[in-house]
């Protein structure tokens, strides 16, 4: 679940701490909005390549008496290449909906699975988790569930020496806690958050990446907020270097993103950044002091180039990183004060133009800067500020003109001279236009009061 967390501001006037309880409330329908769209992704690993014998790559959908004959076969077959090969047709059998149906409907399918998945046999332990992997990439959830007496084994391969494997166990976990709330309530009190633990110390990017795929995933189901957050031990991953390794990532990837134009990086940012979010909650920053430190300014400038490299290559990523920027700047003025020493306040306002989501975002962020008092408000003004302002106040979008009111309504609070530029830019007539709009008019009211009345 994504974790939004406001500063304190004291109480100078009347009216800011209500202004302040009513954003709370509209940000957290827009994380439970977010959280629910964003559920749905499931990955999908398949390197096969066209065997040797050069038959076609179109997999046909098996049926009980072939799925019957493959599990067999693989079980009890006199060869390893045979077995092997048994495994390798059922996988490809269960690339098919029908067949993962005809497959859960077996008696006894699932147990033959998990024993060939518990096998002293690599290349069959490996084939066996391909299959599991298939079917976890099911839309149907009795598929997922089907698969439960494999999930405590999967978790206990996290822990292993193959750093393909593991990737493998990941990111079928991850699918399958998407489909299941059976699936995620059984994985809890089997441990998977210290078995993913131990998954943050290992040196290979792909198994951090399946990490952070399948740990998103768990954050983020929908009974998360009520069931799993108070369970997940986000002090556990910290203390198990969670944050700094998933930091030293991000640095990687900033780093990486300017040597080369892979386009398929952005597989690897987003759970990063999904995860160094959901970590940064009120409680865990309040009781784990000195280890919740980050290097500001290096941390900053990386979430930059990603953000430029999204707006470049694939906008639609761009709310990941300022998911991740509204959460450092909402209780750090260390971070705050970074937007202005590496000169990031104007590069974060090209953003605005993007989309409403975006924009919304972008001004929280600056609203999250804003409160932080005079000092910083007096760097966010004079600039392009105002002029963004009164743009974004010509839009329709109600969240966007309502999130650039509450930034409005800080500058005048805490930056007095931002009032006479606001009346001489025409600021009342971009006001006027949302006079009568119920879910705006308090608002709007209350700034044009200000405006002319101090």
């Amino acid at each position: 679940m994504w974790s939004r967390r406001l500063g304190r501001l004291r109480p100078v006037v009347c009216g800011v701490e209500e202004l302040r309880g009513r954003r709370r409330e509209r940000e957290a329908a827009l994380r439970k909005a977010r959280r629910e769209q964003q559920l749905v992704s499931k990955r999908l690993l398949r390197d096969d390549a066209p065997d040797e014998s050069g038959e076609g790559c179109v997999v046909a959908i098996l049926g009980e008496a072939e799925v019957q004959q493959f599990l067999r076969l693989a079980q009890r077959g006199t060869e390893e290449k045979d077995r092997e090969r048994a495994l390798v047709s059922l996988r490809r059998g269960l690339q098919h909906p029908e067949t993962q149906q005809t497959f859960i409907r077996l008696e006894g399918s699932m147990r033959t699975l998990v024993g060939l998945l518990t096998s002293n046999q690599a290349l069959l332990q490996l084939e066996a988790a391909r299959c599991l992997h298939e079917l976890s990439h099911s839309e149907q959830s009795a598929v997922a569930e089907a698969c439960l007496p494999a999930t405590s084994y999967l978790l206990t391969y996290l822990s292993g020496h193959s750093s393909d494997f593991i990737e493998l166990c990941l990111y079928t976990l991850g699918n399958l806690i998407v489909e299941s709330e059976a699936v995620r309530r059984q994985l809890l009190p089997q441990g998977i958050v210290p078995a993913m633990a131990t998954c943050i110390q290992s040196p290979h990017v792909a198994v951090l990446e399946a990490l952070g795929y399948a740990l998103s995933q768990l954050l983020q189901a929908k009974e998360a907020s009520e069931k799993i957050i108070p369970q997940v031990n986000n002090a556990l991953l910290i203390t198990h270097g969670a944050l700094s390794t998933l930091e030293l990532l991000l640095l990687y990837l900033a780093g990486d993103i300017q040597r080369t134009e892979d386009a398929g990086l952005e597989l690897l940012a987003c759970p990063v950044l999904r995860c160094i979010s959901n970590l940064l909650t009120e409680a865990v920053v309040e009781t784990m002091g000195e280890q919740m430190q980050l290097r500001d300014e290096r941390v900053m400038a990386s979430l930059f180039i990603l953000l430029q490299f999204f707006l470049q290559k694939q906008p639609s990523l761009l709310p990941e990183g300022l998911w991740l920027l509204n959460n450092l700047t909402a209780n750090s003025p260390s971070f705050c004060t970074s937007l202005f020493s590496l000169d990031l306040i104007e590069p974060l306002l090209q953003l605005l133009p993007v989309s409403n989501v975006v924009s919304v975002m972008v001004l929280t962020v600056l609203c999250n800067v804003a409160e932080k008092g005079p000092a910083y408000c007096r760097q966010l003004w004079p600039g392009p500020l105002l002029p963004s302002l009164l743009n974004m106040l010509a839009v329709s979008d109600i969240e966007v003109v309502g999130q650039s009111l509450e930034l409005l309504h800080l500058l005048f609070l805490y930056q007095p001279e931002a009032v006479q530029a606001f009346l001489q830019q025409s600021g009342l007539k971009a006001l006027e236009r949302h006079q009568e709009v119920a879910q705006l008019q308090e608002r709007v009211h209350a700034l044009w009061k200000t405006a002319l009345h101090g």
